[in-house]
């Protein structure tokens, strides 16, 4: 019991220093005011801290429902309850900060490019132009690439299916043939059977008339001796 008691305060302790945690990131972005790419380090790290803090507040949440003291669990039913609270507060604050840091961040961005003289606006905007066409040759040589790989997918599905087509007509050749023989055959045993059958019709006419001959001659003897 004592070790479940101690599990519990080391996980609430771990709740409320992901919570200030993630609060100071939220005052750090909100003061940021460039470039992007710090913004964007902290808005990583502010993900990561909130998903440990959920994680935290989740196995807080399991332990409180297999809790076997009612008034324990209660208590500590309400106390996820109120962290889940804070956890959907410092989410919406996060995610507020971030788009205000971004706008004004590209507002500061805005304001010094046109303070620049003009002769420099007009170099960046013509670095900014190569860099757009650049990035857009980029783009277009990874769809080409990415259709060359298809194509090359395609070719080589097609190519299995071309031997397997071949592995199956040459099965069905084979079976033609096969039943093929196996039709002459049932051919032949018909036509031996039909042979068989004439014959034994043409044995069992000479037995009936070799009977009735037999029949007719002892039917002589008979007569003769009688008479």
């Amino acid at each position: 019991m004592d070790s479940d008691n101690y599990t519990v305060d080391l996980i609430r302790q771990d709740i409320v220093k992901y919570h200030l945690q993630v609060n100071a990131l939220i005052q750090d972005i909100q003061q940021c005011s460039g470039p992007l790419e710090v913004l964007d380090e902290l808005n990583a790290e502010g993900r990561t801290k909130i998903a440990v803090l959920k994680s935290s507040i989740e196995r807080l949440a399991s332990i409180a429902e297999t809790e076997s003291n009612e008034k324990k669990k209660t208590e500590l039913l309400l106390a996820v309850d109120s962290y889940k609270e804070q956890l959907n507060t410092s989410l919406a604050v996060f995610r507020k900060a971030n788009v205000v840091s971004a706008c004004v961040i590209d507002k500061l961005a805005r304001e010094n490019l046109f303070s620049m003289p003009e002769e420099r606006q007009n170099a960046l905007r013509k670095r900014h132009g190569k860099q757009s066409l650049t990035n857009a040759s980029s783009q277009v040589t990874d769809k080409l690439l990415s259709i060359s790989r298809h194509l090359a997918e395609t070719t080589q599905r097609s190519a299995d299916t071309l031997d397997t087509l071949l592995t199956s007509s040459d099965k069905v050749g084979g079976t033609k043939d096969e039943l093929e023989h196996q039709q002459q055959a049932i051919a032949q045993s018909g036509k031996l059977l039909g042979k068989y059958g004439r014959r034994e019709v043409t044995d069992k006419a000479l037995l009936v008339l070799a009977f009735a001959f037999f029949l007719a001659c002892v039917f002589y003897i008979l007569q003769k001796r009688l008479f």
